[in-house]
């Protein structure tokens, strides 16, 4: 388990009130292995706020037990949803990039600007601007569908539909790195990581339990 407070006050919660990690990661429309994955390997580095409120009610407890961040932090918060200017909305574009070759060890989170879309736009595809990134990608294992360069907009993993994960392109983070992959889910609680471009490898039927899911890769653009 990764030595951190928050991780540690969850665990002790969770067996005070003999909750299993996996039913509160279904609490908070997570994956089952989402808060095992976060207490054990340390991913995500620290709690949504959301996911963070919605367990200090479950649990009758102040949001700081679970890492409440401090004003510092709460000023990042305000701006990393969607950023409105009239009829455009900004979605932060994160500095880190997704991996689409060896990979890249996922260090840095922090906004670095915002790339702006129509709201109009964004309704007709069903979109929700606070549960968007921008990332860019790195690496050719994805061609010919994404390229090196190219810019993706995320749709977090836990706002799809009815909050299941389908087959398609997704953000994930393997092993502490961050990876832009196909994933096909063909059997319940395994999923097959695919490399379009067949001269990088594929792995098929792999745990999920191996995986974090951060979202889905819902729009691409890039240079001609």
């Amino acid at each position: 388990m990764v030595n951190d407070p928050a991780r540690i006050k969850l665990v002790e919660l969770a067996e005070g009130r003999n909750a299993s990690l996996s039913a509160l990661s279904k609490l908070i429309g997570r994956n089952p292995t989402y808060l095992q994955q976060f207490i054990r390997k340390g991913s995500p580095r620290k709690l949504e706020e959301n996911d963070r409120r919605t367990l200090a009610r479950f649990f009758g407890v102040d949001e700081s037990e679970l890492g409440a961040p401090d004003d510092s932090e709460k000023s990042y918060a305000r701006v990393s949803g969607g950023q409105r200017r009239g009829n455009w909305i900004g979605i932060p574009r994160l500095a880190l990039g997704a991996s689409a070759g060896p990979g890249a060890l996922a260090d840095d989170d922090r906004p670095v600007g915002h790339l702006g879309f129509s709201e109009g736009w964004l309704r007709e595809m069903g979109l929700t601007p606070n549960a968007l990134t921008a990332l860019s990608v790195a690496g050719d294992s994805m061609d010919p569908t994404l390229s090196d360069g190219d810019e993706i907009l995320v749709a977090r993993a836990d706002a799809q539909p009815g909050g299941r994960l389908r087959d398609g392109i997704h953000v994930i983070r393997r092993d502490g790195t961050l990876l832009v992959k196909r994933l096909l889910f063909e059997r319940e609680g395994r999923v097959s990581v695919i490399s379009d471009n067949k001269a990088y490898p594929s792995d098929a039927d792999v745990s999920l339990d191996e995986v974090e899911v951060l979202g889905r890769v819902v729009w691409k653009g890039g240079r001609i």
